[in-house]
């Protein structure tokens, strides 16, 4: 087991099965949690998404979190206890796709999810159990996450997702399904002549038919020097745990 400083005093345990990537912290930002709202995320791993929202105290809520992987889930209490976080993060070692059983309807205010970006029996899948249910659509999907969000969310509650950028119409598709308004869009790019490799997508409940797309979020610059944005969203990261 590992153990990550993502600053402020704060670490979060990983290990090879249950790790975070650039794809959570970017999520973790853009989904802009506000003061009063309440949020959960959906297949949270070894909790990188509602670790960050509690380091920068985002909120005055409790944030939830759900997992189906019961590793995860006790490497994911492992850190909320070494931080002292048990009275803001409660996670949940359940199925998503049975989230009626574990949460009551209009719940939060904010979902959101790193979802696998693989459909089942695409390409070539670990031999890890436990990767394999994190990187293909075995557990679960764009559409069964987008279905127990609109559960869970309050009207005009927000859905924001991350997901490949070839996965985009499907994260349309999932969310206006489910009575989930796709509002606002940005594409990922490492640098400013590369293709996108990852969407950001927040849909809102209810929402009405006008999507905003944002400038795109570069990475690096040509010099493969990370950007300004890239910078701010690390800045924490970059401390030395020392320094806390």
């Amino acid at each position: 087991m590992n153990k990550e400083y993502i600053g402020k005093g704060v670490s979060v345990f990983t290990n090879e099965n249950h790790t975070f990537g650039t794809d959570a912290v970017l999520l973790a930002d853009f989904a802009g949690i506000q003061k009063n709202e309440k949020p959960c995320d959906f297949g949270t791993g070894c909790g990188i998404i509602p670790m960050i929202w509690a380091r920068d105290e985002v909120c005055k809520n409790e944030i939830h979190a759900v997992e189906i992987q019961k590793e995860a889930c006790e490497i994911f209490e492992k850190t909320i206890k070494e931080n002292n976080f048990e009275d803001k993060i409660k996670i949940s070692n359940s199925d998503i796709n049975f989230i009626k059983e574990h949460f009551s309807h209009s719940s939060f205010d904010v979902v959101t999810m790193n979802p696998p970006y693989f459909e089942k029996n695409s390409g070539k899948e670990s031999p890890n159990e436990s990767v394999r249910i994190a990187r293909h659509e075995i557990m679960s999907d764009i559409f069964s996450a987008a279905k127990s969000a609109s559960y869970v969310l309050k009207y005009s509650g927000r859905f924001c997702v991350c997901h490949r950028a070839e996965r985009l119409c499907d994260v349309f598709e999932a969310m206006r399904k489910n009575n989930i308004e796709p509002k606002r869009l940005r594409h990922v790019m490492n640098y400013p002549d590369s293709s996108p490799w990852l969407v950001l997508v927040e849909g809102r409940k209810g929402g009405k038919n006008k999507l905003v797309t944002l400038p795109p979020l570069v990475l690096y610059n040509k010099d493969k020097k990370p950007s300004e944005e890239y910078e701010r969203i690390y800045s924490a990261f970059y401390e030395k745990e020392s320094e806390k």
